[in-house]
């Protein structure tokens, strides 16, 4: 037999096969759990967390414990706040709760005015067994309870009076001996600082802009929109062999760069800069320059080589090798990647594997030497599983702030396994969903469904390698509406360099990467054109910073609108102190009205008195009654980021 008397199912959050959830510190996380046992005795709960052992200090644990309360259909809940990076366990215990079943029980009997005698001496026990175990004043307390209980003189509703307390109930509250106690398997958690979970990234090139010391320059413009997390493609040494030139074309000339990811060269490797960029004095002091703009710097982390990287002669067992034992280059068929070979991640020899595998965690140690806290993986759902299984555990045992950005495009299985293995943040489809109906049912999946627990979104409008949806050709309504809509349905998200100029044109009808692409060739731009958007970006990003219900995901709730073409969604905080809608304009061609159907329950706000909304975006301020206010939105305008307020 392996069940108790007590059931405890479906323990969340929780990712699947035992890796750990995700949290964030200071986060409002919500454990839940079925829990129910055979009979009528009501039932008590509670979460208990702690942070994991470690072998030394297995006896020094602090555990944190939250009251589980009874939602539906035996479902419970706790919200707790883990306080602490790192590995942490949480447990969900259960038991009959001896004393409110015989309270419930007496007084029923009681109000049934049928007799209670059997009861009372019942309820003196209880009283008497919990004695034993409290201290001095409840003690006794308890005690005089007790023989109370038991004075036949008195009528029975008197001798039970006292003890049906609040403070009786509160003594008497918690396990206690209880024979019946059950707990759940140990759940694990994993608690990442704050960035792990909000954060707006801004893309660029540095040999763009000169070099790492033009890149310095160009800080405190970055900064200005707003952005906290400034995310660089290899800096390395590029290969010449096979070198790519414009638009991914082969036979590239003396002066073309070549692409970033084709890494490795006489200079060195996977830890080396490329010697037009700069010096490791230079990359220092850019990523001190951005600590003190308020960002970070995120480095690509590409596990790939060009013909000429150091490993390709050094430890040729580390790659592919076709029958006329030639190297393997990186194919996509009908792409070709000349320039790249991939790495072979399970060489037949075990000695072998693990040589690859701990050099490619030394790359990791070494830019966290070189203050990089943050790594955007390239490509990972081309490397086994089980290699991020090891090296991100491995890393964040030691630096338990770093955090790894899954570029996968791939697969939904793919990508929530890589999640689940450790992966802090996700890459994701919002990039190709541009209809009403998909944003939604997406959005509610990565929110709401099982994915909410360890998957989380790094929503990107575009990339160096995609220019997709209304973006292609479009206008600037366009990507107005991309930047809301990415900014504000996920607390990370990301720009490529350029989106501020509306950058737009993509290399073919079917190709959605640029043409002219900035991953083969040197782009200069004009960063005072009158049409940017950098002021824009620049607003947006204060908003979310300034409104704390954009820095979380799982609230967020659809509204229906009359209209497709327009989206309107909110986001609030626990206590619904602070309370944002948005409503976006998908048409950036035409303008767009609805009327729109808020669950205004949800929002904390009444439903017969009005109450303020204050366009964040616009500066307009709207005073709406009910729950179906009118909106209309030109193209340009892209859509309202309203403030709703309870008028005071």
């Amino acid at each position: 037999m392996s069940l108790g008397r007590i059931i405890i199912d479906d323990v969340r959050p929780c990712a699947p096969r035992g890796y750990p959830a995700k949290a964030v510190v200071g986060e409002a996380v919500r454990v839940s759990a079925d829990i129910f046992k055979d009979g009528h005795d009501i039932l008590a709960a509670r979460v208990r967390w702690a942070p994991a052992p470690v072998p030394a200090a297995a006896g020094d644990r602090k555990w944190h414990t939250a009251t589980m309360v009874e939602l539906v259909n035996d479902r419970w809940e706790a919200v707790i706040e883990p306080a602490a990076l790192g590995r942490h366990e949480l447990v969900v215990e259960a038991w009959a709760d001896a004393y409110a079943t015989w309270r419930h029980k007496v007084t029923t009997k009681l109000a049934a005015a049928q007799d209670i005698s059997v009861e009372l001496e019942e309820g003196a026990r209880l009283l008497e067994a919990r004695a034993a175990t409290a201290g001095r004043e409840d003690k006794a307390f308890l005690r005089k309870l007790a023989k109370a209980m038991r004075n036949e003189r008195d009528q029975p509703s008197e001798r039970l009076a006292p003890a049906i307390s609040e403070r009786v109930a509160d003594l008497l509250a918690g396990p206690d001996g209880d024979d019946d106690l059950t707990a759940s398997a140990p759940v694990p958690l994993w608690v990442d600082r704050e960035r792990a979970l909000v954060g707006a990234w801004y893309e660029l090139f540095p040999r763009s802009y000169g070099g790492l010391a033009g890149t310095a320059a160009r800080l405190p413009a970055i900064a200005e929109m707003g952005f906290d997390v400034v995310y660089l493609p290899p800096i390395h040494p590029i290969g010449r062999t096979y070198r790519k030139g414009p638009n991914n074309t082969t036979g590239a000339g003396p002066n073309d760069p070549g692409s970033p990811w084709a890494i490795g060269g006489p200079e060195g490797g996977h830890t080396a800069i490329h010697p037009e960029l700069g010096t490791y004095a230079d990359f220092d002091a850019l990523v001190q320059k951005a600590d003190s703009l308020g960002m970070e710097m995120a480095l690509d982390y590409a596990l790939q080589c060009s013909p000429d990287h150091p490993w390709v002669t050094e430890h040729p067992e580390w790659f592919h090798h076709r029958p006329d034992g030639s190297i393997a280059y990186a194919e996509n068929p009908p792409k070709k990647y000349q320039d790249i070979y991939p790495i072979n991640f399970w060489p037949e020899e075990e000695a072998d594997r693990q040589a690859l595998w701990d050099a490619c965690r030394d790359i990791i140690d070494f830019w966290i030497g070189h203050g990089v806290r943050i790594f955007r993986v390239d490509n990972p759902h081309t490397k086994p599983f089980a290699f991020w299984e090891w090296l991100i555990p491995g890393v964040q045992e030691q630096h338990a702030d770093v955090l790894f950005l899954a570029e996968a495009f791939t697969r939904p299985k793919v990508m929530a396994k890589l999640a689940e293995v450790g992966f802090t943040q996700s890459y994701t489809y919002f990039t190709w969903r541009t209809q009403s109906l998909e944003l939604r049912e997406y959005l509610e999946e990565l929110a709401h469904g099982p994915l909410a627990d360890y998957m989380r979104p790094n929503f990107w409008p575009n990339t160096p390698d995609i220019l997709s949806g209304p973006l292609r050709n479009g206008p600037p309504a366009a990507f107005k509406q991309r930047l809301v809509l990415a900014a504000t349905m996920s607390p990370s998200y990301g720009i490529y360099s350029g989106y501020e100029l509306c950058e737009n044109a993509p290399a073919s009808e079917t190709n959605e990467e640029y043409d002219r692409s900035e991953k083969y060739e040197i782009k200069e731009r004009d960063w005072d054109d009158p049409g940017s958007l950098a002021p824009f970006v620049a607003a947006v990003n204060d908003i979310r910073r300034r409104h704390p219900a954009l820095h979380r995901l799982r609230s967020i709730h659809f509204h229906a609108s009359a209209n497709p073409s327009l989206i309107a969604y909110s986001k609030h905080t626990d206590d619904r102190s602070d309370v944002v809608l948005t409503v976006v304009n998908l048409d950036p061609w035409v303008v767009q009205e609805t009327t729109l159907d808020l669950d205004l329950g949800l929002l904390g706000l009444p439903w017969d008195s009005p109450y303020d909304a204050y366009d964040e975006l616009g500066g307009q301020a709207y005073r709406w009654t009910g729950s179906h206010p009118y909106v209309r939105l030109e193209p340009d305008q892209a859509a309202h980021i309203l403030h709703l307020r309870r008028i005071r």
